[in-house]
């Protein structure tokens, strides 16, 4: 018979021994983030880049990279994160295209020990940490109002989105329209949540035929930040700058010989680069074994004394305040 009471101390020592290894060697491992946007190549997650890459650059052991799929899909995106789980990438933050599309994917992911942050997605349930960076409903409320003001508060407006499954454009188009029906008696929605695939050419061409449909429409309401770009476009071409309101999510640089020709009557935007650091630090949070608390304060602007609360599924919701609005007179502070 075997003497237990020897193995059993030579059993504890050897654990403890690979135990004491592992983390010598998970210290030493350097962490691998990979941010996961909806499309490469547009202004928007460029800019998104450029806080990925900072954050990189700020942060010791952490290699950071952005990737994504060259067209706005979801299929193409949901491959794009079945490679990144194949190589065991420490950690993934993802905006995503269409959040149910990838719950079995980052669910994988998480099994897997690889770590999930979300952003624009608040409906996802696979994530650990979902970032937001206002309340959504406010968000959509806010373009609306601005939008009314501009329209004095009657006549035809309709939405776009950038598609029905981008969770965040959606709620604010449903934000708009709900703020409307409650504030604004003389404002009649039509044709609501036009799709643009991210795509300006498309919001261009759905413009031109809305103001053919609907030649006394006053009002826009957009969501992707190529959706301004296209609609006003169609606008200027048809020479309505001043006599439509156009409003919706962009960015000043891309924005802005629109806003200065009066197409484009004002846009609101979060920095991207700003939002692509807090993911990145949000993922950084979770691989050291940590979880967002009320009240932290990320370090980034409008992210100061973050809100969080409990998402749909496994992980926490984390919002912010980030929001800011420009038009013609004020764009030019914000150089991007």
């Amino acid at each position: 018979m075997m003497n237990t009471r020897k193995l059993i101390p030579c059993a504890l020592i050897a654990v403890a021994a690979a135990t004491a290894v592992g983390a010598i060697h998970a210290q030493g491992k350097e962490q691998t983030i990979a941010t996961v946007v909806k499309i490469t190549g547009i202004s928007w997650f460029n800019r998104m880049e450029d806080g990925v890459k900072a954050f990189g650059a700020d942060n010791a052991g952490v290699k950071t990279f952005q990737t994504g799929p060259g067209q706005a899909d979801a299929a193409q995106q949901l491959r794009v994160i079945e490679d990144l789980v194949a190589k065991n990438v420490s950690a993934i933050a993802v905006v995503p295209f269409d959040p149910p599309t990838l719950e079995p994917v980052l669910k994988r992911a998480i099994d897997k020990g690889i770590k999930v942050v979300t952003h624009e997605a608040d409906n996802q349930k696979n994530t650990q940490i979902d970032i937001e960076a206002f309340d959504n409903a406010d968000y959509g409320a806010r373009l609306n109002d601005r939008m009314a003001e501009c329209m004095n508060k009657s006549g035809k407006w309709t939405s776009f989105v950038g598609s029905l499954g981008s969770q965040s454009h959606v709620q604010w188009a449903d934000a708009g329209a709900a703020n409307a029906s409650k504030k604004y008696a003389g404002l009649q929605l039509v044709a609501a949540k036009n799709e643009s695939f991210n795509d300006a050419t498309k919001a261009y061409e759905k413009t031109k035929e809305l103001l053919r449909k609907y030649p006394d429409i006053k009002g826009f309401q957009g969501s992707s930040s190529l959706d301004v770009l296209g609609i006003g476009r169609a606008v200027e071409e048809a020479g309505k700058q001043g006599k439509v309101c156009v409003y919706g999510t962009g960015l000043p640089g891309e924005a802005a010989k629109l806003l200065e020709s009066g197409a484009i009557t004002g846009i609101s935007f979060w920095d991207p680069k700003d939002a692509g650091i807090v993911m990145n630090k949000m993922a950084k949070l979770l691989l050291d074994g940590k979880s967002p608390e009320t009240g932290m304060n990320l370090g980034v602007k409008g992210y100061e004394k973050v809100q969080v609360s409990k998402g749909p599924g496994r992980g926490v919701i984390v919002r912010g305040q980030a929001w800011v609005d420009v038009d013609k007179s004020n764009y030019k502070q914000y150089p991007f």
